[in-house]
């Protein structure tokens, strides 16, 4: 590309889901409703924790951290887009851009580490219970939030910082309701090799690295619970991670479906509707995952709304 044709762009055009006029308020009414239940719901969450001593622990401390997460994550893209639904405008300035990507790519990472933090809570719990609260101690859990949101800043930065390296030319219109990373690189005419190298390296690293840890937690929990002898004791075992599991399940499923989709059907339109089901849908549901299979939440949610706990 030739440099002159290389302009200073103060702007881009977010398509979002679909440009039939018809179809906008239906897309604003839902998306409305499914923020609204993510807020709330992971506010409630919050609370129960932060208002029960007895869910004072460390399972706890990181499932109050990835609610707070999944609220920001949320909060990231959603509110934007229904801003430009209202108003009828499909433009979000450069600099907005950089933000969105920057706490999308933060959030997105936090939330990894804390479900990897979870699975080595369960494993310490069910595999090592005798030593369970001198090695999940409150100082070791605030140490690995600590770490884990330093190295989610850094990497954001990394990626925002390299983002600004980035020329861009007359095609400005990104095929998403938001600014994510990928379709900004493909969007740049200038080389953005490096971009990429980097990355997708970030994404082996930083997503590969908790998945394995997930993976590694959990076949140890189950060789453990394996070794139980009654069937009520394996199933009380299992019951403590049925939550966190199946959390798990849903948002590594669903990236995983986001990109193996956009991958089998070249189109960005489809990997936008995809990936609603990891920024949008997957934050909704966490909330009613851990209320409805906990039976502490429960009891913490009887407590503060007066129900008399049994």
């Amino acid at each position: 590309m030739e440099p002159g044709n290389v302009t200073q762009i103060s702007e881009f055009c977010l398509l979002g889901l679909s440009e039939d006029p018809k179809l906008q308020p239906l897309i604003f009414g839902l998306f409305l409703f499914m923020y609204l239940i993510t807020v709330f719901g992971n506010l409630l969450i919050i609370l129960v924790i932060s208002s029960d001593s007895h869910l004072h622990t460390p399972m706890y401390f990181f499932l109050n951290n990835l609610s707070f997460v999944d609220i920001c994550f949320t909060s990231t893209t959603i509110p934007k887009m229904l801003w430009n639904i209202q108003t009828q405008s499909k433009v979000i300035t450069y600099a907005g851009c950089l933000t969105q990507i920057y706490f999308l790519i933060l959030f997105a990472v936090s939330d990894v580490f804390l479900l990897g933090m979870m699975a080595y809570d369960r494993f310490v719990a069910i595999c090592h219970p005798l030593h369970y609260t001198v090695i999940m101690n409150l100082r070791l859990c605030g140490l690995l939030v600590l770490v884990s949101w330093i190295i989610s800043i850094l990497n954001s930065l990394l990626h925002s910082l390299m983002m600004l390296q980035l020329s861009f030319c007359a095609n400005l219109k990104i095929p998403h309701f938001f600014c994510e990373l990928n379709q900004m690189i493909q969007l740049a005419c200038s080389d953005a090799l490096f971009n990429n190298l980097v990355m997708y390296f970030a994404a082996v690293l930083l997503g590969g690295g908790p998945f394995s840890g997930i993976l590694y937690s959990y076949f140890k929990i189950v060789s453990s619970i394996r070794r139980i002898s009654s069937a009520l004791g394996r199933y009380r075992a299992f019951s403590t991670c049925a939550s966190h599991l199946s959390v798990v399940s849903l948002f590594y499923c669903t990236m995983l479906g986001v990109y193996l989709s956009s991958a089998a059907t070249q189109s960005s339109h489809s990997g936008a509707i995809a990936s609603v089901m990891y920024t949008v849908v997957t934050p909704m549901l966490n909330p009613f995952i851990y209320s409805l299979r906990n039976k502490d939440i429960k009891r913490a949610l009887k407590r503060i709304i007066g129900v008399p706990v049994m």
